[in-house]
């Protein structure tokens, strides 16, 4: 399970088929099914952002995708969440965060050993503590069609844009922040406990916000380009990806 979790999140568009040819190249023999068992139980799914919490709560509203083609040029234009999972020896544990895409500054994250809607809606609270988007974003997981955290966008007047279904790419931003967390954090440390993840976590994301630089922002730290101390150039959102 801990080499599925490194594999998926490397190539979180593989399925059960070649994530089992990648297991035998590392001398482990298992069959497609018990890979596709495994892949169920952590909630895997191909072209997933995480776990499978892709499917909307039914009778809740599906939003359009508003970001096709939209030129990203100011921090608190668009914010996104999503949900991954953390695998500690005791079980899973899941961790939400919102980033504002222009400045990929991670604005509030939560971690919570349940997939209920409160962790997520308390996360967008912490968020709009320090300034309101135009657009948020997010997939179509029942934690964020559910009326709680939809009716608090609308609320606050702000536009909701949700991913098309199995397209993780349309929340590309997060899924690097996934990426970044646990290969230069969660796999390194391999955390024992929740306290010790928590705290983890709580220097991870100052060290990513504040002096960790990012290439695709001139080597500018997130913070310094959300606070206006440094600047990028306008570039249009598809090619950003």
């Amino acid at each position: 399970m801990r080499l599925i979790d490194e594999e998926y999140t490397r190539h979180p568009f593989y399925g059960a088929r070649k994530i089992r040819v990648h297991l035998h190249g590392q001398g482990i023999v298992i069959s497609r099914l018990l890979v596709g068992k495994l892949m169920t139980l952590m909630g895997l799914q191909a072209m997933a952002p995480g776990p499978n919490t892709s499917k909307p709560q039914p009778g809740h509203k599906i939003y359009p995708y508003l970001l096709r083609g939209l030129k990203i040029i100011r921090p608190n234009q668009v914010w996104s969440t999503d949900i991954t999972y953390i695998r500690l020896p005791g079980g899973f544990v899941y961790l939400a965060a919102v980033i504002d895409w222009y400045s990929r500054k991670v604005l509030s994250w939560r971690l919570s050993n349940t997939l209920d809607a409160m962790f997520c809606v308390d996360c967008l609270e912490q968020a709009l503590t320090l300034g309101k988007p135009e657009i948020f974003n997010t997939d179509q997981g029942s934690q964020f069609t559910s009326a709680e955290f939809t009716g608090r966008l609308q609320a606050a007047g702000i536009q909701i844009s949700m991913d098309g279904r199995g397209r993780a790419l349309d929340n590309i931003f997060v899924e690097r922040l996934w990426r970044s967390v646990k290969y230069e954090d969660v796999y390194l440390k391999g955390y024992e406990t929740l306290p010790e993840l928590l705290m983890g976590l709580v220097r991870y994301f100052d060290f990513y916000n504040h002096e960790r630089p990012h290439q695709s922002l001139n080597y500018a730290t997130p913070a310094a380009i959300h606070d206006g101390k440094s600047i990028r150039q306008e570039v249009a959102f598809p090619l950003e990806i």
